[in-house]
C-alpha cells in the first residue's frame, strides 16, 4: 500500500513539474522560414516560392497568419470569440478581401477535424527550446511530423487550425500540398504586446468577396 502511495505521489509530482514549466502566452508573434522541395521534374513553383516567409501574430482571442512570396502574399485574420474571419490576397495586381462565417472557416478548415498527434522518443533544440518529435495524423490517414516545445501554450487554442489539439507550441512542421512538400521552421519567437492594428481590416483598396464567391475563384486558401 505504501510503495501503491509513493508511486502515486510521484507521479503527481512529475505533472505538477510539467504543468509549472509551461508558459501560457496571450501575445506572440512567430516567423517562420519556409524551404520546399518537389517531386516534379520541372519544380518552377517550388522555385517560386521557395524561401517565403509564414508570420504569424497572437492576440488574446485575435490572431493573423500572414504569407509573403515572389508570387503572392495573403493573410488571414481570424476571431476565435466570434469565430468570424477575413482572408486579404494580393495575387498578380489583384487585392482580395474574403469574408468568411464561422460555418466557412469549419468547412475550410474541416481536413484538420479529429486530426491526432502521437508523440515520438525523438527530440531536438530549435530557436533554444527543447522540442518533441510528433507525427499528426489526419482524418483521411495522411500524416505530417511536427516538432513542437511544451513550454510555450498559447492560450488561443483556435490560432492555427491544424493544431489546436497540440499540447505545445509548433516550431516546426511539414506540409504535404499536391507534390510539394513545405517545411516550416520558426526563425523567431516574440512575446511582445503585438499592436492591435494588426487585426484592423481595410476599408478600402480590396475587391470584396463572400466565401463562396472565392470558392468558385479558386482563392479561398
Amino acid at each position: 500500500m505504501k510503495k501503491r502511495l509513493v508511486l502515486l505521489f510521484v507521479s503527481c509530482m512529475g505533472l505538477l513539474v510539467s504543468a509549472s514549466a509551461q508558459r501560457k502566452v496571450s501575445e506572440l508573434t512567430l516567423v517562420y522560414d519556409a524551404s520546399i522541395s518537389s517531386g516534379s521534374k520541372e519544380p518552377k513553383m517550388a522555385d517560386a516560392l521557395d524561401g517565403h516567409t509564414k508570420t504569424m501574430y497572437i492576440k488574446g482571442n485575435m490572431s493573423r497568419a500572414e504569407i509573403a512570396s515572389a508570387l503572392f502574399s495573403s493573410a488571414t485574420i481570424h476571431d476565435s470569440k466570434a469565430g468570424t474571419s477575413v482572408v486579404l490576397k494580393e495575387v498578380s495586381g489583384q487585392k482580395l478581401l474574403i469574408r468568411m462565417t464561422n460555418d466557412n472557416w469549419a468547412e475550410n478548415n474541416k481536413r484538420y477535424d479529429g486530426i491526432t498527434f502521437a508523440n515520438t522518443s525523438e527530440n531536438k533544440t530549435i530557436a533554444g527550446y527543447n522540442c518533441i518529435k510528433a507525427v499528426a495524423t489526419l482524418p483521411d490517414g495522411t500524416n505530417f511530423t511536427v516538432f513542437y516545445t511544451p513550454d510555450i501554450v498559447p492560450e488561443n487554442k483556435e490560432y492555427d487550425y491544424q493544431f489546436k489539439n497540440l499540447n505545445g507550441l509548433p516550431l516546426e512542421y511539414e506540409l504535404v500540398q499536391g507534390k510539394l512538400t513545405i517545411k516550416y521552421t520558426v526563425s523567431k519567437i516574440n512575446m511582445n504586446p503585438v499592436p492591435a492594428s494588426k487585426f484592423d481590416i481595410p476599408k478600402s483598396g480590396y475587391r470584396e468577396m463572400t466565401y463562396e464567391e472565392s470558392k468558385k475563384m479558386n482563392v479561398s486558401n
